[in-house]
């Protein structure tokens, strides 16, 4: 059995977003690993992805060093080459 191999995924989110925890659970499922950086504990992390990104919002996903914002489920897959 072999095991995927992933580009580094670090999510950014807020303990209270409803979307951070789906896109969380989502990449669980598909066992995905990732880093998850809470940036309501974290200000510089908030102010380097909102400059990454152009938003202020969470979730905000760096998959191999390209920016998703939001739960763009296609996007996610297709970054991760998940079917």
């Amino acid at each position: 059995m072999t095991t995927k191999k992933y580009p580094r995924v670090i999510i950014f989110t807020t303990p209270t977003c409803t979307f951070c925890r789906k896109t969380k659970k989502y990449l669980r499922e598909r066992g995905v690993p990732f880093k998850d950086v809470d940036v309501s504990r974290d200000p510089a992390a908030a102010h380097h992805i909102a400059r990454r990104s152009g938003q202020q919002g969470v979730p905000v996903l760096d998959i191999g060093g390209k920016i998703v914002v939001g739960f763009d489920r296609p996007k996610i897959d297709k970054l991760l080459g998940l079917k």
